[in-house]
């Protein structure tokens, strides 16, 4: 969806921003196109999985690194991570994340230490994981259920090799990339706006300077996200706790509206006139409430002009079974973006 759009509406040095920007779709896709890009997100685990993306290393390079680190073979966590990890696994994390954190604190981390951060933070959980079979597949699910599964499907954590999972991880994202990429994301990344804020708040991108925002907020209160990412957070040395008291978790329409109505206000500022806004949104509390037609109201109320609303109907993989989703019965079952363009 971000491609489409940044392809549809913008030009080679056009500057496209996600407020909420996740794991970086937008932005990266926009980088790779050769657009200058803006990223925001409250969270911190959003620039720790985007910002190395945009600094494409050799993986000769990325060999060497790992072998540098030291390794303690006796490291054990400050936690109980034993449901989800061998212990010689276990103390290969311990002595990446203690490396890690001690590059940071001395102001020494690196492009190469940021990319092998994101590749880890990436594998804690989910598929190729270091982790022993776990679901959901790009969340962590807790200590207590973890043992659970490990119990029901009779299986221990085994021994992954975490130098060996780093380094086939960082060969598949390099695969398709071509040397023009790498350069439209390098020269994408030296001049962009890293941003952990709210997004109501973004005084450091100046008034009138994005052609393009992309983005797709907090559904209400749906995903929990100190919850679904307390791993990542823990290995990051972030805390999952106080980054879920600044994330937008509204319980009714009324408060997200009221989030929203404001996130709309920054964007009108920032947005270029002719510029463009898609607000990427779903049907929440079982399909019976649409937030596109929350959307339209707040994006007009702005100052912007609503031009349509796109409908991507979705098919879902067994996966999504997980949370209970059934293919256009319950369910975030559509993307539906709200497309608007400033006039004036």
């Amino acid at each position: 969806l971000p491609s489409f759009f940044i392809k549809l509406l913008t030009r080679e040095g056009d500057t496209v921003y996600d407020p909420f920007s996740g794991r970086g779709t937008t932005v990266i896709e926009a980088g790779i196109l050769g657009r200058k890009i803006v990223s925001n997100d409250i969270n911190p685990l959003s620039k720790i999985l985007t910002m190395p993306r945009f600094f494409v290393p050799e993986l000769t390079d990325v060999e060497a690194r790992l072998e540098d680190i030291p390794h303690d073979k006796n490291a054990k966590a400050d936690i109980d991570i034993s449901m989800f990890y061998h212990p010689k696994t276990e103390a290969e994390l311990v002595s990446l994340r203690d490396y890690l954190k001690g590059r940071n604190l001395e102001g020494k981390e690196d492009f190469l230490d940021s990319w092998i951060r994101m590749v880890a933070t990436n594998r804690l959980t989910g598929h190729s994981p270091f982790s022993v079979y776990t679901l959901p597949p790009n969340q962590a699910v807790s200590p207590e259920r973890q043992i659970k599964i490990n119990a029901k499907r009779n299986q221990k954590p085994e021994y992954r090799d975490t130098k060996k999972l780093i380094l086939k991880k960082t060969k598949s994202l390099l695969r398709n990339l071509r040397e023009k990429e790498i350069k439209n994301l390098y020269d994408a990344g030296k001049d962009s706006l890293f941003l952990t804020k709210d997004a109501r708040n973004t005084s450091e991108i100046p008034d009138e300077s994005i052609t393009l925002t992309v983005t797709s907020p907090p559904f209400l209160d749906i995903v929990q996200y100190d919850n679904d990412n307390w791993l990542r957070c823990w290995f990051n040395d972030i805390d999952a706790q106080e980054i879920a008291k600044n994330i937008t978790m509204s319980r009714t329409i009324e408060e997200w509206s009221d989030v929203m109505e404001d996130v709309f206000l920054e964007l009108y500022r920032v947005t270029k006139k002719g510029g463009w806004v898609a607000f990427e949104v779903g049907e929440v509390r079982r399909g019976k409430i649409m937030l596109d037609e929350i959307v339209v109201p707040l994006g007009i109320k702005a100052g912007f002009n609503c031009v349509g609303i796109l409908v991507n109907l979705q098919e879902f993989t067994k996966t999504s079974n997980i949370w209970g989703i059934k293919n256009n019965k319950v369910g975030t079952n559509t993307n539906r973006i709200v497309l608007f363009n400033k006039t004036t």
